[in-house]
This record gives structure tokens, C-alpha cells and sequence, in this order.
């Protein structure tokens, strides 16, 4: 049964790509600049459900990129899921939540660049 269904009307983007590092107070990385506008702007977009869902769900999301550069799914499904949960779609995305994302697919769409995102109940 689909418990949430989400359409996100930008060009997916992964966490992984154009990190920086900064060296003050200690070094580390951070996320890009390009990374976080998408961040920001998904939670723009995304409306939440009532309470975090937080029982064995599969997270089905079919990207829809306006390049045909390549790009690794695990990065684009770690990102989206890192930004179900800073929005509260998602209690959590570990294992005991996120049980699989069985018919995840990369397309490309340079007209109409998006994430489709079905979460079903198990």
C-alpha cells in the first residue's frame, strides 16, 4: 500500500559530488554550495504527513535528470533519503525503516527534470 507519494519538480542531485573542504576550526568536509540550494529547496517543496512514518517501508524513487552525465543511484537515493528525513516524511532511513528501494530508476528528461517518490508500506 503507498503511504506517501511526492513529486519533486527539480533536478536530482547527489550529497557525494563537489564536496569542499574547510580547515578551520579543524578540517573536514562539507557539502557543496549547489548541494545545499537543493537541499533547501526540496524542503520547500515537500509537505510532510501528519507524523514521521517509522515502520518497514520501501522507498521507490524514479529520477528524472536533466543531463545524461552519469551518476550512481545508491548517491541519489542516499541524498533523497537524508532529505525524507530532515523534512519528517521519514522518522529515520536505517535499515529497520528503509527495508529496500526495489524499482528505483535513473531517466533523463531535459525538459522536465524530477524526482517521483512512492513509500510503501510492507
Amino acid at each position: 500500500m503507498i503511504l506517501y507519494k511526492t513529486t519533486i519538480p527539480i533536478n536530482p542531485r547527489t550529497k557525494k559530488n563537489s564536496m569542499q573542504m574547510i580547515t578551520r576550526p579543524r578540517p573536514r568536509l562539507i557539502q557543496s554550495k549547489v548541494y545545499k540550494q537543493y537541499e533547501k529547496d526540496c524542503l520547500t517543496l515537500i509537505r510532510a504527513p501528519r507524523e514521521p512514518l517509522n515502520c518497514e517501508l520501501i522507498v521507490k524513487a524514479t529520477y528524472y535528470r536533466g543531463t545524461r552525465h552519469r551518476v550512481d543511484i545508491t548517491n541519489l537515493n542516499a541524498a533523497l533519503h537524508d532529505i525524507l528525513v530532515k523534512a519528517r516524511v521519514l522518522e529515520d532511513d536505517n535499515y529497520k525503516i528503509v527495508i529496500g528501494t526495489d524499482g528505483s530508476r535513473v531517466f533523463y528528461d531535459k525538459d522536465n527534470p524530477r524526482t517521483e517518490v512512492e513509500i510503501i508500506g510492507v
